[in-house]
Order: structure tokens, then C-alpha cells, then sequence
């Protein structure tokens, strides 16, 4: 792989941007985004020593997707405060390896890979603490949306009671989901990312894809009382 198609030139980082299962594939053409195009200036400026204009414009591309890099966490952890976690230590590894950023990978792709190993690698040493950890004698009810919690209840109580026990559904339903049918299902419907995006983040065949996509849907209905 060439310097130019390479997403990153350090090798400890490149293995961080890959995801299991063929992800580390590169794709073979992507049109230049807006959001890669400010990549390629954040990039750009940090090169010519200019730190502050860098993060200038970086903090346009952290609020362009902060929102989704939040969906997208939360439905790896169920954590709202992990995904918080997780997704701000994203942006700052992106940064600071910004200088190895290749436009041969759309931006977002490059940074969906790195916050997805952020999160399994999250999942694992959160494992690895709860093995050893002491259970608490009673724990209450968890509310991971809180502020958005507040808002429903001040207007319709019944409403979000019953629309918390449909997200824990489903919930469970995605947890039961085989790992590959799971991350292809998260990214299509709460990474907003079209099946072509996610095979480009992924490494699978977009038909692959789509196939994944199908059945993870097919499964989820039967899970949740539909019609398969």
C-alpha cells in the first residue's frame, strides 16, 4: 500500500483504524467530500505549524459529527456516559494523527473505523473491570438519555414510558443479533451511513451488505413479534 492511499502513515495507528473481519481493505475511489476537503485543510494547517486555525477548522468537523459518532456509541456501549467518553477521545486521537489523513479515504469512513475500535476496545476493558468488580447491593433503574428524558416527561409521561420500554426492546433484540448482521444494522440506521458507506467502513462487499442488512431487519421483526 502506498504513502498516498495509505488512511495513515503510522503503523500502530493503522491497525487501530481497522475493523475485524476484511475492514482493513482501502477503497478503491471516493469523490472528495466537503467534510474530507476540511479534513485535508485541518491537515493542511497543522503541517505549516499553524495549531490554531487547525482546530478551527477541526471543530467544524467535530460538530458536523458529534451527533452520529454519539448514536453510534451509544449503540456499541448502552452507555450514554461511556459513548460520551469514547466519542471525545475519538476527536482528540483524530486530531492529533491528523497528519497521516490520506483523501483517498472519505473522512467519514476513516473516522466511523476509529471510533468503532474505540468502542470495542472500550467493551473489552470494561469486560475485563466488571470480572473484578464488587456488584453494588441495589442498583436503580439506569436513565441514559436524561435531559431528553426531562423534556417527554414534562409533556406526555405515558408516551415516553412507553416509548423506554420500546427502545429497551429493541435494544435487546440488536444485542441478539449475529456481530456482523449487528454492525451493519447500527451504522445503516443510526450512523445514517448508506450500504455503500458502511462497506467502505467495513471492508464487505456492498452486496455483502445489503444481505447483512436484510436479514438483520428480517430477524429484528421476528424478535420483536413481526412478520419475518
Amino acid at each position: 500500500m502506498s504513502e498516498r492511499t495509505a488512511p495513515n502513515r503510522d503503523p500502530s495507528f493503522a491497525e487501530s483504524a481497522a475493523l475485524p473481519g476484511g475492514a482493513g481493505h482501502r477503497p478503491r475511489s471516493a469523490a472528495l467530500s466537503e467534510d474530507t476537503d476540511l479534513a485535508v485543510a485541518v491537515r493542511n494547517f497543522v503541517e505549516c505549524g499553524d495549531e490554531d486555525q487547525a482546530r478551527e477548522r477541526f471543530s467544524e468537523l467535530v460538530h458536523r459529527h458529534q451527533r452520529r459518532a454519539l448514536r453510534i456509541a451509544y449503540h456499541y456501549l448502552y452507555d450514554a456516559a461511556d459513548a460520551d467518553e469514547v466519542v471525545q477521545d475519538t476527536f482528540v486521537k483524530v486530531f492529533s494523527h491528523i497528519h497521516s489523513y490520506r483523501e483517498a479515504w472519505p473522512f467519514e469512513v476513516w473516522f466511523t473505523r476509529i471510533l468503532i475500535n474505540a468502542c470495542l476496545d472500550r467493551r473489552k476493558a470494561r469486560a475485563r473491570r466488571d470480572r473484578w468488580a464488587v456488584p453494588a447491593a441495589e442498583a436503580g433503574p439506569r436513565d441514559e438519555f436524561r435531559a431528553a428524558a426531562a423534556v417527554s416527561a414534562a409533556g406526555n409521561p405515558e408516551a415516553l414510558l412507553l416509548a423506554r420500554e420500546r427502545r429497551e426492546r429493541l435494544v435487546g433484540a440488536i444485542k441478539r443479533l449475529e456481530g456482523r448482521q449487528r454492525t451493519v444494522f447500527m451504522l445503516c440506521h443510526f450512523g445514517d451511513s448508506t450500504p455503500r458507506e458502511v462497506s467502505l467502513m467495513t471492508g464487505l462487499n456492498e452486496s455483502t451488505v445489503r444481505v447483512h442488512l436484510f436479514r438483520a431487519a428480517r430477524k429484528l421483526r421476528g424478535l420483536l413479534g413481526g412478520k419475518r
